[in-house]
């Protein structure tokens, strides 16, 4: 087995390395002054079962577009030289959360994005908290492997939930399942009942509203689930809501925190009491202040370690995501 980590994503891949016991495999990036660039392996991977991390986030230093065009050149590199098996491993997988038309014309770009991996050869994709698991395994012909946060942040937040009554929620209707699924691990780890709660959400040329609540927040923890907070406008909004109903405290967890806009402003409203995103985006848009006091950084590098031993070694990845704690 080798691993690579393309330079833009090389901390969290450095972290994958080290819990799976392995050093990085070698690799050259060069950027020409045109603004082409290049990457190959510096080593061998004939007959290698290879896996390549890069998580396609955009920074001042590296957009999205120009972070996809680099893995798939890399992809494509490494199916050239011979290895046996290509796994694409995407944490944060860009271009995923339009996998519908909603309008007339509407692109879906998360088959796209598919098949441009595709057509670089690979045999499997990995990434965790994808907007939506079946458009995603949809969009695939090869096997698309779905991780979740569901028992990092149970684990996490196991003793922030107290003795009080506690509520899971959805920010909109299209992640109830989501928020769901996570209580459904939580509840036997606290070991009573969790309520369920979700937002009403309509989006519209950009615009959001809806202001319906469903579900009892009355004097409870909520945690307030999702896949990923940009803004942080929707999880704000949930919050209020919540607080308005007479929720005590209120949570967020998000895989991945991209900190766009306003977000530095939102993040530290007091109506929200802590958010918990993984490692899969550096929070490198976040003021540095607003991070330490607003921001809790869960590691989702020793599940993308166990993920990718277990598909090296044809093991279970349901076992892995639903098994017993």
């Amino acid at each position: 087995m080798k691993l690579f980590s393309l330079n833009a994503s090389r901390p969290f891949g450095e972290k994958v390395a080290q819990a799976l016991g392995i050093p990085l495999a070698e690799h050259e990036e060069r950027d020409f002054e045109d603004g082409e660039h290049k990457a190959r392996p510096l080593e061998s991977v004939r007959g290698e079962d290879v896996f390549v991390l890069q998580s396609l986030n955009g920074d001042p230093e590296q957009g999205v577009n120009e972070r996809l065009c680099r893995l798939l050149f890399f992809l494509g590199s490494v199916r050239d030289a011979g290895a046996r098996r290509v796994t694409a491993v995407i944490p944060y997988i860009a271009y995923a959360r339009k996998d519908r038309r909603t309008k007339s014309r509407d692109p879906l770009t998360s088959r796209y994005l598919a098949m441009l991996l595709e057509a670089m050869g690979i045999d499997a994709v990995m990434s965790l908290d994808v907007h939506n698991p079946a458009a995603f395994q949809n969009a695939f012909r090869c096997p698309a492997h779905t991780l979740d946060t569901r028992r990092l942040f149970a684990d996490h937040m196991r003793k922030r939930c107290g003795e009080g009554p506690v509520v899971v929620a959805s920010p909109d209707p299209g992640g109830v399942k989501r928020a769901q699924g996570f209580r459904e691990m939580l509840e036997p780890m606290l070991g009573r009942e969790i309520g369920s709660a979700y937002m009403e959400k309509r989006r519209s040329e950009g615009k959001v509203s809806g202001t319906l609540l469903a579900g009892e927040v009355e004097g409870a923890t909520v945690l307030v689930v999702d896949d990923l907070i940009s803004t942080g406008g929707t999880l704000l909004r949930a919050a209020q809501a919540c607080l308005d109903h007479g929720a005590q405290r209120v949570y967020g967890l998000a895989a991945h925190g991209l900190f766009v806009g306003d977000a530095n402003r939102v993040i530290s409203d007091p109506q929200l009491a802590k958010i918990m995103v993984t490692d899969t985006v550096p929070p490198t848009r976040l003021d540095a202040e607003v991070a330490r006091q607003h921001l809790e950084v869960v590691s989702a590098a020793p599940l993308f370690a166990e993920a990718i031993r277990r598909t090296h070694e044809n093991g279970s990845l349901t076992e892995l995501l639903e098994g017993p704690s």
